[in-house]
């Protein structure tokens, strides 16, 4: 691990993980953990953001709402993703959702060297799907509460493909796995134009900024292998697992067909764009644990990325689950001083 330095965010710190050789033979990897200020020696509450798909943290108006409610704030950038990117890598790439523990558990082992914090581990879209899968894992190793966790949020999980059936059968999935075998890196679909990324940037049809090197307008490549690890991530997720904690999801209460033409930008300002919400709602309760599960009104994808109405209401579920968290977290830590 390097030294904390300034971040690209001003008033953010970053360090970065070495992780050595990439097993899918694209150079050394590393992985970037981002922290909101100073470190907080006394805090006793810390959340960790795991980004999706094409994406990487800046949201930095989420960040303030978790440290206004006492929280420390740190994000990771997964390997190969927005920081952690690296020249002569494929952005976003890997054929295992698994390597990613590392990583997760060394950030944990910096937030735990800063404060003797519980953890609410928070993921979005495909990292939704990673940190429940690895929560799964560190649960069954019997490390969820050595490793200080107590809390999840996911926000729009990606639980099962979109899309037509037929893409969700064993035999496509056996020939994906084949293709993924022989061609990993083939580009399964391409970039699109617009669309869901157009609802987001300022320059665009939305309200955020951040960096289009990192968060295109029409995503990244969607490759063979990385899909292959997807599917294979969802199947387990779908057989059922355990958390180990209490989670809330949130997700929008519908969604939409994606449109690429710039003058129609403004049919999927209300709706997920990009996933099912009806496989969300399907396949929420196999998380496992204590699950709440929240539809907001004309949510996005990003529920917090949303038209202002809608964020707001995203935001007001999210407070509200977390005073019930809080006070939960709280009460556990007295009964255990007590014996």
């Amino acid at each position: 691990m390097t030294d904390w330095e300034p971040d690209v965010l001003a008033g953010y710190w970053q360090q970065t993980f070495v992780l050595g050789p990439d097993p899918d033979g694209e150079g050394d990897l590393v992985a970037t953990l981002v922290r909101r200020g100073e470190p907080d020696p006394v805090a006793t509450h810390a959340v960790l953001m795991v980004h999706g798909f094409t994406d990487y943290f800046f949201h930095t108006e989420l960040a303030d709402h978790f440290a206004h409610r006492g929280f420390a704030f740190y994000a990771l950038d997964l390997h190969k993703c927005g920081r952690s990117w690296r020249e002569g890598q494929t952005p976003h790439f890997t054929t295992d959702l698994a390597r990613y523990d590392t990583e997760l558990e060394r950030a944990l082992r910096v937030i735990a060297e800063a404060s003797p914090a519980n953890v609410l581990v928070y993921g979005h879209s495909a990292g939704g799907l990673i940190v429940s899968l690895w929560l799964d894992r560190l649960r069954s190793h019997g490390m969820t509460q050595r490793k200080h966790v107590t809390g999840l949020v996911l926000n729009s999980p990606w639980l099962d493909l979109q899309g037509p059936a037929i893409l969700r059968t064993a035999p496509t999935a056996a020939v994906l796995g084949a293709l993924s075998r022989i061609r990993k890196k083939r580009v399964l679909r391409p970039p699109t134009e617009g669309g869901y990324g157009a609802t987001l940037h300022r320059d665009y049809g939305g309200e955020f900024t951040y960096d289009l090197n990192w968060k295109p307008i029409g995503g990244f490549p969607v490759t063979f292998g990385w899909i292959h690890a997807i599917r294979r991530g969802q199947a387990a997720l779908q057989r059922g697992l355990d958390v180990g904690v209490p989670n809330l999801i949130l997700r929008s209460d519908h969604s939409v067909r994606e449109v690429s033409d710039p003058l129609k930008i403004d049919e999927i300002q209300r709706g997920d764009a990009v996933l099912d919400v009806r496989q969300i709602a399907r396949w929420a309760g196999c998380i496992g644990s204590r699950t709440t599960i929240v539809p907001i009104v004309d949510a996005k994808h990003d529920v917090f990325l949303s038209i202002p109405e809608s964020r707001h209401a995203a935001y007001c579920e999210l407070a509200k689950w977390l005073d019930w968290y809080l006070a939960e977290t709280s009460d556990a830590a007295t009964q255990s001083e007590r014996g």
